[in-house]
This record gives C-alpha cells, structure tokens and sequence, in this order.
C-alpha cells in the first residue's frame, strides 16, 4: 500500500490512528447489511462508524469516544426514512400526471417536504453527535436552536433559488458560520471568520480555469478549499482567541488524492475503505492547533441547551 501523505511537524496535538484491515471489516459488513435491509441497517452501520472514527482520533494522546446507540435514533431516522419515500412516491407520481396543475402541485409538495425536514435533520444530528462525542469525560455541545437554523436554512435557499445559485457560497458560509458559533467543547467555543465572497471567488476560479487545465486546478482549488474551511475556524479559550490552522501543500493533496484514484479504479473500488482511512489520517495530520489552547485546560462545562419535544425532534447521526 501506498505510504501515506503526512505532516512531518515534530509535535502534533491532533493525531489518526485509524486501523485499515479493522475499517474494512467493518465497512463491508454495514455496506452488506444496509444493502439487504434496503437502508433499515443504517443507524447502527453509522454508530459503528462514528464510534471507529472517533476512538482512532487522538488529541494530546487521549482519544475520543462516541457513546450513540443505534436503538435511541431509530425512531428518528424511520420518520427520515418513510417521509422521503413518500416524497419520492409524489415527485413519480407527478412525472405521470397529464393534469399540469395537479403534477405542479405534487412537484411543490414533494419538494416542501424534503425543504423543511432537511434543516431538522441537520439540527439532530448535530445536536446528538454532540451531546454523545466526549474526551476524557468533556463532552461537546451544539447550543443552537432549530427555529433559527430553520428560517436561516429557508431564507438562504430562497434567495439562492432567485439567484439562479449565485448566492450558493454566501448560504453555505452562513450555516457553517451559524453551526461553527454554536459549538462547544469544554470551555472552548468556536467562531467561522470566513466569508462567502471569498468562497465565490475560490468556485469562480474552479470554473474557469479547469476546462482551460484539463482538470489539473483542481488540486489548488482543494487545497483552497479546505484552507477556507479550516483555517477560518476561531477556537476561543478564556478569552485567548487563536485560529487552526492547515498547512497541507499542493504536492500532498496531488499524492494523496492520485494514489486514491489509483487505488480505487485498480481495485474496481474495493480499496474504498483505505481510501477513507488515509485520507483521514492524511488531512489531520495537517490540522494544527497552536499552543495558545492549552489542551490540559480544556475543562467541563455546563451549558443550558434546550429540550426539543416536537414531532421533528429528530436524534440522527
């Protein structure tokens, strides 16, 4: 196997440790499995996953923890489950209608449908990740409330669809924005600097210079890409403010994500599973989180989140 793109940086807080011939046992099986119960398996091949991932993660020598249980979001991810189907079934059925005003009306419907859950599922999952991911018995937190992530998520898409799309970046900067200044970990909460017309101009530039490249910008739009996810990230401890910072390269995202090609036309995508790790355990390494936060600091904290009891209380994952 390929030896993996890495951060030689000699002191690194955060660390992948995830184990390839493990992962891949257990990526066929949920894959198998989710397969033969057209999709019902999906809750507990995700726990699993999550719980792999999160134990592999290592910061300052400790590893993380997912204690989700399949069974608590069932319920959640079967309400998910059965109104996309249905959506489905009226988005077919108005494929078929001769009447335009009823296919316009199942068209609305079913597109309704999928728009106003979505922002509850982006809301449970965050919320439940949260509450169960933990590090050395501190626990993460997603402070946010569903009514505002709502209106933001409608809003946004609203004026993006009058756009014709051109709002895209400035409505994806604002819900990452608005998730980023919701979380916590400890005593440590978090802000996203980044602005959309910065992320406009990263796409505008994929557009037009990667016909005229044969595809080969697309390594620096990556590499812009994910410099703008994460380095635009605030951590903020005791009123120490610092920022991530990735100091990934062009040579190691065209090794990395060449040999991924490689490995998964070659292996007519059985390598899929070592793809996911290396390139895990590739772009962590490149994550640096500077001294100002000082891990051994990082302490409990309480914080009042609100109880949700609504039909769209959706604990996903």
């Amino acid at each position: 196997m390929q030896k993996l793109t890495h951060n030689t940086s000699a002191d690194k807080q955060l660390k992948y440790h995830g184990n390839g011939p493990q992962f891949v046992l257990i990526f066929f099986k949920n894959l198998v499995l989710s397969l033969l119960t057209m999709g019902l398996y999906y809750p507990w091949a995700k726990v699993e996953i999550l719980k792999f991932h999160s134990s592999s993660t290592v910061l300052k020598g400790d590893n993380f923890k997912f204690n989700g249980n399949a069974k608590e979001v069932f319920k959640s991810f079967i309400i998910v489950y059965l109104t996309f189907i249905i959506s489905y079934i009226l988005l077919l059925i108005s494929t078929i209608q001769s009447d335009t005003i009823i296919q316009i009306s199942l068209l609305v419907v079913s597109y309704s449908v999928f728009i106003i859950i979505f922002p509850s599922v982006i809301h449970g999952t965050l919320k439940y990740r949260c509450h169960k991911t933990t590090w050395k018995g501190i626990q993460f937190s997603y402070l946010g409330a569903k009514s505002e992530l709502f209106w933001k998520f409608i809003t946004g898409l609203l004026i993006t669809f009058l756009s014709l799309g051109i709002y895209a970046p400035w409505f994806s900067t604002e819900l990452r924005r608005y998730i980023i200044s919701h979380l916590r970990f400890g005593n440590l909460s978090f802000k996203f600097q980044g602005d959309g017309a910065n992320l406009f101009w990263i796409q505008l530039k994929l557009v037009l210079l990667a016909p005229l490249t044969l595809g080969i910008y697309s390594f620096w739009y990556l590499k812009e890409l994910l410099e703008f996810y994460i380095n635009n990230i605030v951590v903020n401890q005791n009123e120490t403010r610092t920022n991530l910072k990735l100091t990934i390269q062009i040579g190691d995202i065209f090794r990395l994500f060449i040999v991924n090609f490689a490995l998964f036309i070659f292996s007519f995508g059985l390598a899929t599973p070592w793809i996911i790790i290396r390139t895990y355990k590739s772009l962590i390494s490149f994550i640096e989180i500077d001294k100002k936060v000082v891990i051994n600091d990082i302490q409990q904290t309480s914080y009042k989140v609100k109880t949700d009891q609504s039909f769209f209380n959706l604990k996903l994952v």
